[in-house]
């Protein structure tokens, strides 16, 4: 019988938020993994046993977290990390890989973080509830794009009502108004140099106090979420149509290929060639 199960989500054409792998593992005694660096955002939900996370912060330092059942833990794209089972009683997790323009947003308002790894729920059938939308997703790779990131969005919202850690938004629409106009600017304007200034006036709000409006409510900063905006919808570009790479370089507001490339490596960890070779397939109906 499997002691894991491991699947990749076929579908890119979504933004905000994507899945990319999923699965489960029942680990052998000490099965560790790492240290390593992700991409993208990993989070696993122990169903059951014990572990260990080592996890660096903001600052560089390396932390030890032990773990057990009913427990989760975050690994933030960049941050280096090192999992392990216990001898005695080693884990059975459940895990999702995801990222998207809007991810960091959610996962701030989990409280979670390179600095606060861990998830803890206020209560245990808040968490086994995260723990069930996990395994359904992890279960069911046969479903349709649609039904699996449904699910996806279900596990967010589960996490950040549920999180011990989880914070306390405030602002109320105002504020949702400005980031939602800021947004808005963005995507009818990516392919063209845009500040931080820039932003701040198409919102008529100092330039401070929208970069900080932003950051608290997304979970990043302005140019880290344009630069998000511009690579996603170059990389839909170049798997979606034989344009030139240099060409959708500067259609997404590169206007300087090596920019571009550079920039492209470090958010998927290839070259935009190897990408695209990797994923331009002709359109197919699920």
């Amino acid at each position: 019988m499997a002691n894991f199960s491991f699947s990749m989500f076929p579908n890119e054409n979504f933004l905000d938020l994507r899945l990319y792998q999923y699965g489960w593992e029942a680990c052998a005694p000490l099965h560790s993994f790492g240290p390593s660096v992700r991409n993208h955002y990993l989070f696993h939900y122990i169903i059951s046993g014990r572990g260990w996370l080592d996890s660096t912060n903001r600052d560089g330092k390396t932390h030890k977290h032990h773990l057990s059942q009913d427990q989760g833990f975050l690994i933030c794209p960049q941050q280096v990390t090192t999992y392990c089972a216990d001898k005695s009683d080693p884990w059975k997790y459940v895990w999702l890989e995801f990222d998207g323009l809007r991810a960091a947003e959610y996962i701030e308002s989990a409280g979670l973080s390179p600095s606060q790894p861990i998830y803890r729920p206020q209560s245990a059938p808040q968490g086994q509830a995260v723990r069930d939308t996990m395994l359904y997703i992890a279960d069911h790779s046969d479903a349709s794009a649609i039904n699996l990131m449904g699910h996806l969005y279900l596990f967010l919202d589960g996490l950040i009502q549920s999180s011990s850690t989880r914070r306390t938004l405030h602002g109320g629409q105002l504020k949702d108004f400005y980031i939602q106009e800021a947004i808005t600017y963005m995507e009818h304007n990516y392919s063209q140099e845009l500040t931080v200034e820039d932003l701040a006036n198409a919102c008529k709000l100092n330039r401070s106090y929208f970069s900080k409006l932003f950051k608290d409510s997304m979970g990043c900063p302005p140019q880290e979420f344009l630069i998000r905006l511009r690579l996603s919808k170059a990389a839909d570009l170049m798997k979606t149509t034989t344009s030139s790479i240099g060409g959708i370089a500067t259609m997404c507001g590169y206007p300087n290929q090596l920019h571009f490339s550079r920039a492209f490596k470090k958010r998927y960890g290839v070259s935009p060639r190897e990408w695209r070779e990797q994923h331009q397939i002709s359109a197919k109906k699920e």
